[in-house]
């Protein structure tokens, strides 16, 4: 009987982890997402005042 317990605590955990694994990849990829805007917004960006004005 012990040792059929033992599948179904194994197998209790293992959804649980398979949720936390998406999780943590999309955190990763949101990470590199923002770093990536963080970036392009840090980047120096020519002043578009005088083709505004043109057109």
């Amino acid at each position: 009987m012990s040792q059929e317990a033992v599948p179904e605590q194994a197998a209790v955990p293992a959804q649980p982890k398979g949720l936390l694994q998406q999780m943590e990849e999309l955190m990763a990829a949101l990470n590199a997402d923002l770093s990536q805007l963080d970036a392009d917004l840090s980047a120096p960006r020519p002043a578009p005042t005088e083709d505004a004005g043109s057109a």
